[in-house]
């Protein structure tokens, strides 16, 4: 049923202006809107819409996150432009903070400003996506 239609993700904040810093300084995103009540980033043509609320609790796992072809490199810049990545107790994290999934996949955490947990991934395959 939904097979064509546009998929937008969303992410709390209680503070718009120190989200659309963070994603566009941080990241990197293009902030194609801002209202009163939220960011709207274009992140590859799909709508990353950031919301105003009163307060809010992180959730403690990944809220969304990114397919990349070199994670490595990734990481790199993302810590050229301020941003930590979290380290997890008992996962085998490398040098750089990466996880290595059983089947391969390589995988990093770091935190918005509000500590929503964001990813990135890079598919075993290499090319950033499944086959």
């Amino acid at each position: 049923m939904l097979h064509d239609a546009q998929l937008v993700a969303f992410l709390a904040t209680t503070d718009l202006d120190r989200s659309r810093e963070f994603f566009v300084e941080h990241i990197g995103l293009s902030c194609i809107e801002q209202t009163p009540y939220a960011c709207v980033f274009d992140v590859q043509g799909t709508p990353l819409r950031v919301t105003l609320v009163n307060e809010m609790r992180a959730a403690p796992y990944t809220v969304v996150g990114w397919v990349v072809d070199d994670i490595a490199e990734c990481v790199r810049a993302l810590a050229n432009h301020g941003v930590n990545l979290e380290r997890f107790a008992g996962m085998a994290q490398d040098d750089i903070g990466v996880w290595t999934t059983p089947g391969g996949d390589r995988v990093a955490w770091f935190k918005d400003p509000d500590d929503n947990v964001l990813s990135l991934t890079q598919f075993a395959t290499g090319a950033g996506q499944r086959e």
